[in-house]
């Protein structure tokens, strides 16, 4: 057969527009536009983050590099920085509490107080002002002595006005300066508080530094490059030397701020999210795909008969289909940047909505997330159409499209994960969800294969009613359609489920794990000499019940008389459990709040250790390891003999590590406590601290509303997201009813043809959609479960137990939406007359 010299751009073109003008390919544009504008959107928002973080390195840590510790750093460390001509500031933070005077109303407040000297900051700077609503200016001066600098809050929370004094500790400092800007404060948990700023000459004034208090130390230090990068060397060789604990250096090159760590949960989910809006997107990209294959198999059967080539055939599809990916990843390019604006909006007041512009990343993962997703679930069944045999045109049961090939799949497949993977930016998150949904996928095929053999067999035609039997009629006659069919509208559910699973159980883990009789009041740095005097004063201001527990400070330096180091655990968070100071305690009797899982509590056991269960399965601890700790300089090594299960959401007093006895003698320690006060009765609370200065009383139901505002902010940006994975999940359903709408029209014409009316085959399709719709939705809601539980626990470690409810939700949901999209896709089958659908059909 002679070929006919047809260019396949021409071809690619023509067959572009018409298609474009039928509709064939609107489905498919929309799919990779809401895939590329989901993770571009997150994408545009982390890398203007990181660009920001990275800018403002230096200012949001205070210097080129920091030692941070919980103890002043040994002087080698500012013996070093001297000789290398390296400039050095140390500041001390800790929290206390801030009072006016009796005359001035007598109000009190939980404080973030930090100390500086003279040179701070080496770094950035300070902003200021005169009063509240003075005009703010740049400053490198500090607090002169005998003067406070604090932020507006407390001034409006205590009543006070520049001028007058305010009492910290055994001192009594006059304000002087609003704190309007303070560039390497960071955004922990305690700068939730108001700042309050004093010279280093006035801390032993106020007496607030006692041997056990809770104090941070950073020394920073600034010069030239060259110096600081030879000092972070040796920094980093002296920390990792055998006896230095407690030590953490943050440079440019390995610090990561803690505005970064705020927001790192945040990003995790926005992640989360977009990673599921791209899954769904694959699968309707590959429904659709195969659909528009299906439909053009006629068209291209003619165009073998007049002579084209498969190689022209094959070029000019490939070049549609690529047009229609770029075309599609640049409008997801263009409503990612535009929607990325919403989330720093959203997110106010966690970053500086003044973010460096992005770079050109964002937009190399859209185009190159778009185009994968065209070239590996879009392009396998299109290139089918260059193989169809002109015999097709005289017998339609020729040329039928083929299953993709392992080798096909494969690579387009480990294409769009490893995109996934790198969109993610965690190997875990992104691993747990796309191996996942791989998973799930094999799953959904396997029970769904069984399901509609069962269905064929257990349904007894002679009583059943006639829509089921039909319907079971056409299940069982194409099961590989059935097959596909529910995997997919499974898939879809499946994002769908896990979505409304983790975003409810964000809101009640973070929101409502505190108990509605939980304490509102934790007081720490009691000394022992106030412990009587303390508990009368609760007595007389009607709190009867409380938590009392000394508390000791101890670092955990062997395990089995062997030294433990951070290297030795491969898990951050173990590495940092063995860097920090552990809050111990001892009491005789069990708390309880707490539950013994293993082993036996046993009062006053000389010896004796209960650990937290968490703790013990983070550092490979369990029953009868001998634990070695340093307290103070002082040596205690104990067994262990229990472990606990401790609530951490109960806002009790708790502890990783408890002797079971009723003194330690010769340690420093402090008591701490925790209680419910009424929430209007401040009195109490500037009574207590007027008593006891050097307490800190920490409000927690102020500073838990604080923490709640911000995440409800991070939950509205997630909801704002979770509208594109809901979008992408309705085109997935569409995209799996209208799949087979060819070969419903032509069931359902012959069907008509023999006598079938109008009532009965509306009732067939409700029957199998409805079938479908919530074999699916179980499928989805069960494999949900599993795949939740892996990310909560190992991605965004939180425990959570879903409702066994769930699945019988999930089924409704599956069948109501199955039913509504099918519907849409299908409402006009039974409108085609049977001649027409008969004449196309193949007879």
């Amino acid at each position: 057969m002679q070929t006919v010299p047809v260019s396949f751009w021409s071809l690619g073109w023509r067959s572009l527009w018409r298609d474009w003008r039928a509709g064939e390919l609107r489905l498919l544009l929309l799919a990779v536009t809401l895939a590329v504008a989901a993770l571009t959107a997150v994408a545009f928002f982390a890398d203007r983050l990181q660009g920001g973080l990275q800018r403002d390195a230096r200012a949001l840590i205070g210097g080129d590099a920091v030692i941070q510790s919980d103890q002043p750093a040994p002087p080698a460390f500012a013996a070093k920085a001297r000789a290398l001509g390296l400039q050095s500031v140390q500041t001390l933070s800790f929290p206390t509490m801030g009072r006016a005077r009796d005359e001035d109303g007598g109000a009190a407040r939980l404080v973030a107080f930090k100390v500086v000297a003279p040179g701070y900051p080496l770094r950035g700077g300070l902003r200021v002002a005169d009063g509240p609503d003075a005009p703010e200016v740049t400053t490198r001066d500090i607090p002169a002595p005998g003067t406070v600098w604090v932020d507006a809050a407390l001034l409006s929370a205590l009543d006070l006005k520049i001028g007058q004094p305010l009492l910290l500790g055994d001192a009594s400092l006059t304000l002087a300066k609003v704190i309007v800007v303070e560039s390497d404060r960071g955004a922990g948990f305690m700068s939730f508080a108001p700042r309050v700023m004093i010279n280093a000459a006035d801390l032993a004034a106020t007496a607030l530094v006692q041997p056990a208090s809770r104090v941070g130390y950073r020394l920073a230090l600034a010069g030239p490059e060259p110096a600081v990068k030879q000092y972070v060397t040796w920094a980093e060789a002296e920390i990792r030397k055998p006896g230095v604990r407690g030590l953490r250096l943050e440079s440019l090159e390995g610090g990561r701020p803690e505005m970064q760590q705020t927001l790192a949960r945040a990003e995790k989910f926005l992640n989360l999210v977009a990673l599921l809006a791209a899954l769904l997107s694959a699968v309707a990209v590959a429904i659709a795909a195969r659909g528009f294959a299906q439909r053009h198999l006629d068209d291209c059967a003619m165009l073998r008969v007049l002579g084209l080539s498969q190689g022209a055939m094959a070029r000019a599809y490939a070049f549609e289909f690529i047009a229609v990916g770029l075309a599609a990843s640049a409008l997801g390019v263009l409503a990612g940047f535009a929607l990325h604006y919403v989330f720093v909006l959203l997110l106010a007041g966690l970053v500086e909505s003044a973010l460096p512009a992005a770079s050109l990343w964002p937009v190399l993962l859209g185009l190159g997330m778009g185009l994968t997703l065209m070239v590996a679930f879009g392009l396998p069944p299109v290139l089918q159409l260059a193989q169809v045999p002109p015999l097709r045109v005289i017998r339609r049961d020729v040329g039928q499209l083929k299953p993709a090939t392992l080798v096909v799949l494969g690579l387009g497949v480990a294409g769009f994960a490893v995109l996934l993977l790198a969109a993610s930016r965690d190997l875990k998150l992104g691993g747990i969800a796309v191996g996942g949904f791989a998973a799930a996928v094999a799953v959904f095929a396997l029970v769904s294969w069984v399901a509609v053999r069962v269905l064929r067999r257990s349904v007894n035609e002679a009583t059943a009613p006639r829509a089921l039997v039909l319907a079971t009629r056409q299940l069982s006659a194409r099961p590989a359609y059935a097959v596909v069919q529910i995997s997919s509208l499974a898939v879809g559910l499946l994002a769908l489920v896990l979505l409304v699973l983790l975003r409810t159980d964000l809101i009640s883990s973070w929101r409502n794990a505190t108990p509605p009789d939980a304490p509102n009041r934790f007081v720490i740095n009691i000394q022992p000499e106030q412990g009587d005097s303390f508990r009368q004063a609760l007595a007389a201001g009607g709190v009867a019940k409380f938590d009392w527990y000394p508390m000791i400070r101890g670092r955990l330096v062997s395990v089995n008389e062997k030294p433990v180091r951070p290297e030795d655990y491969a898990a951050d968070r173990a590495q940092r459990l063995v860097e920090r100071e552990f809050n111990l305690s001892n009491t005789v009797e069990k708390p309880p709040h707490n539950e013994v899982v293993q082993g036996r509590w046993t009062p006053e056991e000389a010896g004796g250790l209960s650990v937290e269960e968490g703790l013990a399965k983070e550092l490979g601890l369990k029953l009868g390891d001998r634990l070695g700790f340093d307290m103070a300089g002082m040596p205690v090594e104990g067994k262990i003999t229990s472990l606990r299960k401790v609530d951490w959401g109960s806002m009790r007093v708790n502890f990783f590590v408890i002797f079971p006895v009723a003194h330690l003698p010769d340690l420093p320690t402090t008591y701490i406590s925790a209680f419910r006060v009424p929430e209007t009765d401040k009195r109490f609370d500037n009574a207590l601290v007027r008593q006891f200065p050097n307490i800190t009383n920490v409000d927690m139901s102020q500073t838990i509303a604080q923490v709640q505002r911000v995440l409800g902010q991070v939950i509205r940006a997630v909801e704002f997201l979770f509208a594109f994975a809901l979008a992408a999940g309705l085109v997935v359903l569409l995209a799996t009813i209208t799949a087979t709408r060819g070969e419903r029209e032509r069931e359902f014409a012959v069907l008509r043809a023999v006598g079938a009316s109008s009532k009965l085959l509306r009732d067939v399709q409700r029957v199998e959609l409805l079938g479908v719709g919530v074999l699916a939705g179980v499928l989805a809601s069960v494999v949900a479960i599993g795949v939740g539980w892996a990310l909560a626990k190992y991605a965004f470690e939180f425990s959570w137990q879903p409702s066994p409810w769930v699945p019988l939700a999930g089924g409704l949901t599956g069948g109501v939406l199955a039913l509504a999209a099918g519907w849409w896709g299908l409402r006009s089958v039974l409108r085609t007359p049977v001649v027409e659908t008969l004449r196309r059909a193949a007879i």
